[in-house]
This record gives structure tokens, C-alpha cells and sequence, in this order.
């Protein structure tokens, strides 16, 4: 197809699921719209690849825990083969060779199972669930709307004050104080104050600090635990966590057939060279190969970083605000390892009569000191002994994935430095495969014999092959200097940039990281209003 030959009313580049959702919101409103994205195919890193022939599961993303319903509704996400499967349990977790403590989805049945180690956690939980469910329902209404804008003059700030207002209108005295001390305190801390027992802490632990860096015991580790209660699904159920039928690439694939059903086009192997600008505005792209493609406005899926300091020249933007992305902390701390196998492995503790639900999900995780002492030593660029390690066996839920008789398994490990402070991943990247898999295996004795082919992600490949800065998941920290109206940087958090006609619409932008769409349909919806004014004046 010849992209050359017309002004697109929309250019976006990157086709990650942020960037197909803003595709199909835009698309759907009237708009030309033109994807471009450099490999091969769409998604970003929610997507679904091969080990092995045969062997497929989700590379990057695993599991569907925030995925606005919104989207999923306006989109029509299932007619175009969107299918989930709630996790229940939540989590399992590990403590030890012969005790399992799991998260069900129903709270009464979780205290039930914290209360063979400590009643008074059950009651604890309990109350504590409620809580942080009430919290989390006053941040939900944030997730799809601008975040308020601190540069808002006159009118405008006015009426960002009423919003905010309206929005907080039901809000307690002390919620307030419990969504500062949640925004700003540390999970470790949080956790010390409410329950007694080492296996409700981790159980706790295991479901909040994913992609962050820093441990549990530093300020801002405690809001994990509010973005996981957010709703999500199709029925818009508070912490919801799904397997997705086909693998996280059936997200992104429903999300583009509904970009292309609304007329959007998607160009893929297609790399951007740079974003062009003229008199301070983005005119358009230029491809790796030359072409140059015209657009009324931009919008980059790209980390802040990659836009910003890599697809833009120097002169486009003002030294303070490329200072400003510069400082944006990335680096790591995550790593993915894909292992394809001959037969499911036995877990050690497991009860016999677990489902293959309960049996798909197995969380090694360590105490909080543990957590926190991991988190230091990769911070200076060792990589810990005893890793964080959520494991996945969704071939247990969705036999499409593999051969009958066959598993997939998936393995997110936190806590793994973007740079080391000795050798290359290039040369440690099979030592850090070894090590993940002998750590799983004191959980799954028989695993190694099971192996048929893997596939290891460091950091350093996430940057290289899905566009991921130094390995950030989230394009950047989800810190609290890196939320709402700080995100990217403050006065650029409504999804424009200082290039006028150019947006962000990727996880570096409010609400931040995740499967959740919410950036992309931010984005397109500021480019409609934006556009819609320039029409009237």
C-alpha cells in the first residue's frame, strides 16, 4: 500500500496494544488513522510467540488483570475473539517444600485459608480488603480521563478543581489519610502494622510490587496493592486477573481487528527513523527506509525516552523538558523466561484435588526482608541468589497453546538489574536461565526433565527486541513522582508534548503501565478534543 500519497489525520507510531486502542477510538470517530510498527507483528509486548514449533505462549505480558472494561465494551473486544478466564485463586504461593497459601478471588474464602496460620490475619485481611477496594474505587474514574492539569489557567483551572472535587465529593477524613499513606508509605511498613504472620505478609507481597524498582520497605511500594484492585474484565470486577484465551496476543489482535474494522490501517515492519517537525509541529514520519509519511498529528506508543530523545532532534524540544525525560528512571528491574514442556510438573505441597486453575498459578516469593534485600543487590548491578518468581502454566487453562499432553510455562523474575556491574547479559544470559530454573525446581522437582526448549528475556532484550528502554515494562517507574499529573514529567501529563500535534499514548503516560488500554483511549480522546477545537476557531 502506498502510505505516501495522502495526509493521514492520524499517524501512530508503535502498534503495542496503547496504540491500537488509540487506532480504533480514533478510527472509529471518522478519523484517518495509520499504524506503523517495526516488527512484525502487532501487540508490543502484549503478545503471543513460539518457544518451539508448536509451542506457543505469552512472551511478555501474562496475565489480564487490568484491562478497563470500558474499552472492552466500546471496542466490542469479544466479538472480535477476546475470551478470559478468571484466576481463581489469584495467587499461590509457596512457604516452604510442603505448605501452599493461596489468594481466592472470594476474600471470606482467603481468610479461611489465612486463619491455618493466624486468626487474628483473617480478620485483619478481611478488613483490609474492604478498605483498600473502597480506596481503589475513587482512583478507577482517574484511569480513563486526563489526570488534573497542573498548568491549567483561568476557566480551565477552575474547572479542574470542580472535577477533582466531584470526584472526592464522597471521600472520608480518614480514606483520606489511608490514600496518602498508601500513595506515599512502603508495603513493608504497611503490612508489619496490620498482620503477625510471615504467610499472610507474603501472600500479600506477592500480588503488588511487579516491574517496580526498590523494595518493599521504600516510600510509594504500597500503591501496587490499590492498581491491583482496580476493576477489570468484562464484568468490571475489583482485582480481577484473567488468563487470556490464545495468550496475551489476543488481546492485542482483538484490539487491532477492531482498529482495521473501523478503518484503520496497520503497517507493520515498518520502523520509524525519527518524527518529522516543521515550525514547531509534527508534519509526519520518516521510515528506516526512506519514505516519508505526512500526518495532521502524531502520536508515539514509544517510551518517553525513545520519542523524546531518540526519534525527535535536539531542536525540537526545550532543553529543560529533554532534561526532564533524561532524569526519567527506567532501568529493569525485570526479566521473562518461556520454557515449553514434555507434561505438567509436580509441585511440591500441592493438594491433590487442585483444579487446573488453582494448578496454573505458583508465585515463589520471598519474605519481605528477603524482597527488600534482593532489591538492594540488584540495584548495584548483581543479580540476587533468590529471585522473585511468578510462574504460569497456562496451557492448564487454554490446551490451544501447545500439542495435547504438552505445557507451556511462563516466568516473570523480578528484581534482575538492567546493567551489571560485571560482564554483558549477552554472556550471563544462559547463567540467569540456569538459575531461575534450579530455584523452581526446589517447587517443581521433576521440571528440568520436562524441558523441550526456552526461550530467556533479560532486560537488556526486552529493550532490544519490544522497544522497552533499558528493560522498563512500564516505561518508566510507577512511582509516586511518576503518577497521575507527573507523568511523564509535570505540565505535560494531558498526552500532549511541547511539539504541537504531537502526543503520547503509550504506558509512559497517565495511568501508566499494564494491559489496560487506558493511555491509548486517553490519548485519542485529547486528540478529538484538541482537534475539535481547532476546527471551531
Amino acid at each position: 500500500m502506498d502510505l505516501t500519497g495522502k495526509v493521514w489525520d492520524a499517524i501512530i507510531v508503535g502498534a503495542g496494544h496503547n496504540g491500537l486502542t488509540a487506532a480504533a477510538y480514533l478510527a472509529k470517530a471518522g478519523r484517518s488513522v495509520l499504524v506503523l510498527e517495526a516488527r512484525s507483528i502487532v501487540g508490543g509486548a502484549c503478545v503471543t510467540e513460539e518457544v518451539i514449533p508448536g509451542h506457543r505462549v505469552s512472551f511478555t505480558s501474562y496475565i489480564a488483570s487490568m484491562l478497563m472494561p470500558t474499552v472492552i465494551r466500546d471496542l466490542d473486544l469479544g466479538r472480535h475473539g477476546l475470551r478470559m478466564v478468571a484466576c481463581d485463586p489469584i495467587l499461590t504461593v509457596p512457604l516452604g517444600e510442603s505448605e501452599i497459601i493461596r489468594w481466592w478471588a472470594d476474600p471470606e474464602r482467603t481468610a479461611q485459608e489465612i486463619a491455618r496460620f493466624s486468626a487474628r490475619d483473617a480478620e485483619a485481611f478481611l478488613e483490609v480488603d474492604r478498605k483498600l477496594k473502597a480506596l481503589a474505587a475513587y482512583l478507577q474514574p482517574f484511569f480513563l480521563e486526563s489526570p488534573p492539569d497542573l498548568a491549567a489557567r483561568g476557566f480551565d483551572r477552575l474547572r479542574e478543581g470542580l472535577r477533582m472535587i466531584r470526584r472526592f465529593r464522597r471521600i472520608k477524613g480518614t480514606e483520606i489519610g489511608e490514600m496518602v499513606t498508601f500513595l506515599t508509605g512502603s508495603l513493608g511498613e504497611f503490612l508489619d502494622r496490620h498482620f503477625e504472620s510471615d504467610a499472610a505478609k507474603r501472600m500479600i507481597l506477592a500480588n503488588n510490587v511487579y516491574g517496580k524498582h526498590g523494595g518493599p520497605y521504600e516510600p510509594g511500594s504500597a500503591v501496587g496493592l490499590l492498581f491491583h484492585l482496580l476493576a477489570g474484565g468484562d464484568n468490571a470486577v475489583q482485582g480481577f486477573n484473567g488468563h487470556v484465551m490464545g495468550g496475551m496476543g489476543s488481546v492485542s489482535g482483538a484490539i487491532a481487528a477492531a482498529a482495521r474494522g473501523f478503518g484503520a490501517v496497520i503497517e507493520t515492519s515498518a520502523p520509524v527513523q525519527r518524527i518529522d517537525v516543521f515550525g514547531g509541529r509534527a508534519t509526519g514520519v520518516t521510515l528506516a527506509d526512506g519514505r516519508q509519511v505526512r500526518g495532521a498529528v502524531v502520536l508515539s506508543n514509544a517510551d518517553p525516552k525513545r520519542t523524546f530523545l531518540g526519534l525527535l532532534g535536539e531542536s525540537d524540544l526545550p532543553d529543560d523538558f529533554r532534561r526532564d525525560i533524561a532524569a526519567i528512571k527506567m532501568g529493569g528491574p525485570a526479566a521473562k523466561l518461556n520454557i515449553a514442556l514434555s507434561g505438567e510438573p509436580t509441585v511440591l505441597g500441592r493438594r491433590p484435588d487442585a483444579t487446573p486453575l488453582e494448578r496454573a498459578l505458583l508465585t515463589i516469593a520471598p519474605t519481605l526482608e528477603g524482597a527488600q534485600r534482593c532489591a538492594d543487590i540488584a540495584r548495584f548491578g548483581d543479580v540476587p541468589e533468590e529471585l522473585w518468581i511468578d510462574c504460569v502454566i497456562p496451557s492448564l487453562v487454554d490446551d490451544s497453546l501447545c500439542p495435547p499432553g504438552h505445557h507451556m510455562l511462563t516466568c516473570f523474575i523480578q528484581y534482575v538489574p538492567y546493567k551489571l556491574r560485571e560482564g554483558t547479559w549477552d554472556e550471563k544470559r544462559e547463567a540467569l536461565a540456569e538459575s531461575i530454573i534450579d530455584q523452581i525446581s526446589r517447587h517443581m522437582p521433576n521440571l528440568r526433565e520436562l524441558i523441550l526448549g526456552r526461550v530467556m528475556l533479560t532486560p537488556l532484550d526486552l529493550e532490544r527486541i519490544y522497544g522497552l528502554t533499558e528493560g522498563n515494562i512500564f516505561h518508566g517507574d510507577l512511582t509516586v513522582g511518576g503518577l497521575f499529573s507527573m507523568r511523564p514529567v509535570p505540565r505535560w501529563s494531558q498526552y500532549r508534548t511541547p511539539v504541537e500535534g504531537l502526543y503520547l499514548c503509550g504506558a509512559g503516560a497517565h495511568p501508566g503501565g499494564g494491559v489496560t488500554g487506558a493511555p491509548g483511549h486517553n490519548a485519542a480522546m485529547q486528540v478529538l478534543r484538541d482537534t475539535k477545537k481547532q476546527g471551531r476557531r
